[in-house]
């Protein structure tokens, strides 16, 4: 029996890796926490009746105890509640399918417990790559990718690792506006950011795929993966999302891992690795695809990917300032109080006012992530 916790189990990845753990009978969930969500949480607590569940809201954890006063549950709230889950003995891996750098301090202290990490959380790599990748090696556990492109490299590079890698191919959709330019981007609104052609997601990286700030969120995170130099991390636009990324070797031969848009696959595969198992689904049918359209990103117009790249490049605390701009830049457009593409320049001013920390602690980056949000309020001001 596979034992697993998750934090963020109400959200997009979440819901899904419930789905698997449904199809699958040999997972027992031992630990699941939200965020607000708290109607949903108890009906998952009711099914899957794990150890520990936790909600960030001291608030809302009376309506949890109420609604579970049946079940021996442990209800645990806030950081330390996922500091909790992320270190309870009961389970072998943690699912950090949470949104933001809230992510980081519950993944730092599973890798301390030695659990493997089943990474859907890209903020912990962006942010604190330099600290999480020394420590899975010292403590011997294993980041497990679930984010679909980097599933793909993970799944491309099994059993190759004593050849060299030439290049990351990361494929993108190129989102809602691909092939827009920025008088079109002027006006668009929050439903039509949120119209993603292919995958269904949660809100912020829906938002995030249309600015491709996620995709350069991927760039960072690729790099910290697969310790491969920047310059060498490439993004092409693949719009029928079949392609889900590529690696190429020293040889020039580039191997690809396609399939239909199914995040429930990267996130099996991550849960059972290396072994495969039959995933119920659509298969993805050759015979009806009219060709396979490869494109380069337009970065001057979706400046995401840029801002990525020179924030990896600058390195340093650099990347948590991208990052937290980002989230705060977003839920300001979500909440309709700016523009689409004032969240480029929301980014672009925080890059620019930060002054950089070479080797940042946690502590440091925890801080960086308050100065960006203090320099935000006086920005809008």
């Amino acid at each position: 029996m596979k034992k697993i916790a998750i934090i963020g189990s109400t959200g997009s990845i979440g819901t899904q890796t419930l789905e698997v753990v449904r199809t699958n009978k040999d997972i027992q969930v031992t630990a699941i926490s939200a965020g607000s969500n708290v109607e949903l949480l108890i009906e998952q607590a009711k099914e899957f009746k794990p150890y520990i569940v936790g909600i960030w809201s001291e608030d809302k954890a009376s309506l949890l105890r109420e609604a579970l006063s049946e079940f021996d549950i442990r209800i645990v709230t806030g950081m330390e509640g996922l500091l909790e889950i992320a270190r309870m003995p009961e389970s072998e891996i943690l699912v950090t399918a949470i949104v933001g750098m809230i992510g980081i301090r519950p993944t730092i202290e599973a890798i301390k417990a030695g659990k493997d990490i089943a990474l859907a959380n890209k903020e912990t790599l962006v942010t604190a790559g330099h600290i999480i990748m020394p420590l899975a090696k010292k403590k011997g556990v294993s980041i497990l990718p679930v984010d679909s492109e980097h599933s793909a490299i993970f799944q491309c590079i099994h059993g190759e690792m004593n050849n060299k890698i030439s290049r990351l191919l990361v494929t993108a959709s190129g989102g809602p506006f691909r092939g827009k330019d920025r008088a079109y981007l002027e006006n668009v609104t929050v439903e039509d950011a949120l119209k993603h052609p292919n995958w269904a997601m949660g809100q912020k990286i829906t938002i995030d795929s249309a600015t491709l700030v996620n995709k350069g969120l991927e760039v960072i995170e690729a790099k910290w993966l697969f310790d491969i130099e920047p310059e060498n991390i490439e993004v092409v636009v693949q719009p029928q999302s079949i392609i889900h990324s590529m690696v190429e070797f020293e040889d020039g031969s580039i191997k690809a891992q396609l399939g239909t848009p199914d995040m429930k696959l990267p996130i099996q595969y991550a849960l059972y690795y290396p072994e495969r198992r039959y995933l119920p689904g659509d298969r993805l049918d050759f015979s009806a695809l009219s060709g396979i359209i490869i494109d380069t990103p337009d970065m001057d117009t979706f400046k995401g990917l840029s801002f990525a790249y020179r924030a990896i490049k600058t390195g340093g605390s650099m990347p948590t300032v991208f990052n937290a701009a980002n989230e705060k830049a977003v839920a300001l457009f979500l909440d309709r109080k700016i523009k689409f593409l004032q969240i480029y320049d929301i980014i672009d001013a925080c890059m620019k006012a930060h002054s950089l920390i070479q080797n940042p602690t946690l502590d440091e980056i925890l801080a960086t992530e308050q100065w960006v949000y203090s320099y935000i309020e006086d920005y809008m001001a």
